[in-house]
């Protein structure tokens, strides 16, 4: 009961880990060049918080799978805020690709071994 509650844990992490990645790189045109003090104080400790988080993720799950995993749904989340937030449009390759790309995130936590 306990190693499922634990690799139940390390996905948690993994998605606080992913959230506060994508609040700081949503942040990084909000702050300037880092010339606006607030938006880039609060990018720099969700980065430090992002990979707080993931340094608990990559206790039971491989290393491999958490990049993938960080790397496919991060970018996701980024084109969507992107196109909501900053009003940038996406061409249908680059969609397609997305949908790729959760795809492939979908597959490597499909077959990844929890320990």
């Amino acid at each position: 009961m306990f190693f499922i509650f634990s690799g139940i844990m390390s996905y948690i992490y993994l998605a606080g880990a992913i959230l506060c990645e994508v609040i700081g790189t949503m942040l990084l045109p909000l702050s300037e060049n880092f010339s606006k003090p607030l938006p880039s104080f609060a990018l720099i400790v969700a980065y430090i918080l992002a990979f707080y988080f993931l340094t608990f993720a990559l206790q039971s799950i491989p290393i491999a799978i958490v990049y993938a995993t960080w790397a496919g749904l991060g970018v996701l989340l980024i084109s969507i805020l992107g196109y909501i937030i900053y009003d940038q449009t996406l061409k249908w390759q680059s969609i397609l690709g997305l949908f790729l790309i959760v795809i492939g995130v979908i597959l490597v936590n499909s077959f990844a071994s929890v320990e």
